[in-house]
């Protein structure tokens, strides 16, 4: 097509990297971000270089380096600029422990721990959505949102009653908890777990309080009295995948840097099973009153943002908590796209889903501007309402053609064999927003490599089941974006950013 180049391995132009043996080929594809737009003109082109060879080769160095690491690779920097704190974010495949599984296994097992988490997600959203209204008033979702350690990808660094703790970051969740011991069940974690005894600043919650029945009725979680004597408030949060964690609610002093929370109202899980990895527990970034922001509203104005880095990177990205802009490093203008109100949904992130477009040519749906689509740094792969993704699938078929086909994976069906190809042009993928909002989808989240020698290489967007599921915008299309979330003046910014630790 016009304008449209791939570079084989074989063509006699110039290679942007030598040629690797094929021994080698087990590594590469590195998406350099060289962002070519293309005029209509050309055929209506927005196009982005990706670069095959090196990013697989940095990819396998970061698989072989992760199964051969220490416990210290949960070792995160922070710090304080102009009343903004700062924490290095960095992706699980950093610090993956133990794990032996070869590439082609760790990428299907996240898409099917990540379809297990969507399809527990809609599963749970639908019960609200169309309960009879006079239950809603009665909410009986679990305490967070459904998730699965494999899909949640990114993880920090704080301080609980002094007491490194290494969190994943949902914004999907509510309640931020951690292992305590004593513990009954526990996954290993690879930081030291927390003991409530050893901490002077832990108050444990009264079953029999406000303060328990509150946050309860609020989470729509039925806990009950612990068996544990003075009897504390208990709670449970089960997943679809058959993850859980309980324990009891209490009161700590969470520190952030040089910024301390008292008294922060968390989970200490007693009973927890899971692939949760070695992470001590999990940060909750939702929306109702026990979630960390709102807990800390009154020191970061209801305001925090992230740059998710991509796993295949060396470099690392930040959680920022507070809303002073001049920390960022966006290298485009913000946008801001309205967080819209959902009642039967009120802790979760939504925005008005207006249009798609690839390369310059805007896709048509009937389901634009009729049903919010959710933001979520938990779920991994981005579900579209079917008649959506078809529109997606059949443009970008038509402006990425010429190259073979591949067999489909997992919950991906559009899929390609580069194993041929040094470099290739794909289109642009952008979403837009109420709020006349967009979000260009970085070259870095266009395709999954199902295998190492891009002989499988998937869009990585996936179909719901049914035109009325909710769509989600996952971590892989969030990758190199800034992303901010101000819960008060209910706006979402967005702006490109090569994520580093800042």
């Amino acid at each position: 097509m016009a304008g449209l180049r791939g570079v084989s391995a074989s063509s006699s132009r110039p290679p942007i990297l030598q040629i690797l043996s094929a021994p080698r080929l087990l590594l590469i594809l590195a998406l350099l971000v060289a962002a070519t737009g293309y005029p209509d003109g050309a055929g209506g082109k927005a196009l982005s270089s990706l670069n095959l060879r090196s990013f697989l080769e940095q990819k396998t160095a970061i698989t072989s380096s992760s199964n051969s690491s220490s416990s210290n690779s949960l070792s995160h920097r922070s710090r304080q600029r102009k009343g903004a704190i700062i924490l290095e974010i960095i992706h699980r495949d950093h610090c993956s422990g133990q794990e032996t599984a070869t590439w082609y296994d760790k990428a299907e097992k996240t898409l099917i721990s990540d379809d297990a988490r969507v399809r527990s997600m809609q599963s749970r959203m639908k019960s609200l959505i169309y309960r009879k209204k006079d239950e809603v008033t009665l909410p009986q979702i679990p305490l967070t949102s459904g998730i699965k350690f494999q899909t949640l990808n990114y993880i920090v660094s704080v301080a609980l009653g002094g007491r490194k703790m290494s969190l994943i970051v949902d914004t999907g969740s509510d309640l931020t908890w951690v292992q305590c011991q004593p513990c009954r069940v526990c996954y290993n974690q690879q930081d030291p777990m927390f003991n409530p005894s050893f901490s002077p600043s832990y108050r444990s919650i009264s079953c029999n309080s406000s303060t328990c029945q509150s946050l309860l009725f609020e989470a729509g979680n039925s806990g009950t009295c612990s068996g544990m004597a003075p009897q504390t408030c208990s709670y449970t949060v089960s997943y679809g995948d058959g993850s859980y964690t309980r324990g009891e609610l209490g009161l700590d002093t969470l520190s952030l840097r040089t910024v301390s929370v008292s008294s922060f109202i968390f989970g200490c899980g007693r009973n927890n099973k899971g692939l949760f990895g070695g992470a001590s527990g999990l940060m909750g970034l939702g929306r109702s009153s026990v979630s960390l922001i709102s807990q800390a509203s009154a020191m970061f104005g209801g305001v925090f943002s992230y740059c998710l880095p991509s796993a295949e990177a060396t470099s690392t990205g930040s959680l920022v908590f507070g809303g002073d802009s001049s920390v960022y490093k966006n290298s485009t203008p913000f946008s801001y796209a309205d967080i819209i109100p959902n009642l039967q949904l009120p802790t979760f992130y939504f925005l008005n889903l207006t249009g798609v477009s690839v390369g310059t040519v805007a896709l048509e749906s009937p389901s634009f501007g009729k049903a919010g689509i959710l933001i979520d740094s938990g779920t991994v792969i981005s579900r579209l309402q079917p008649s959506i993704y078809r529109a997606l699938k059949v443009e970008f078929l038509r402006q990425f053609s010429g190259f073979p086909s591949a067999p489909g994976f997992s919950i991906l069906d559009t899929c390609f064999n580069l194993s041929s190809y040094q470099e290739v042009d794909i289109p642009d993928i952008k979403m837009h927003f109420g709020g006349n909002a967009q979000l260009v989808v970085d070259v870095m989240g266009v395709f999954y490599f199902a295998k190492s020698d891009a002989s499988q290489v998937c869009l990585a967007v996936a179909s719901l089941t049914y035109e009325d599921d909710i769509g989600i915008i996952g971590n892989y299309q969030q990758k190199n974006q800034r992303i901010i979330y101000d819960t008060k003046g209910n706006k979402l910014g967005m702006a490109k950013e090569t994520c580093n630790f800042i």
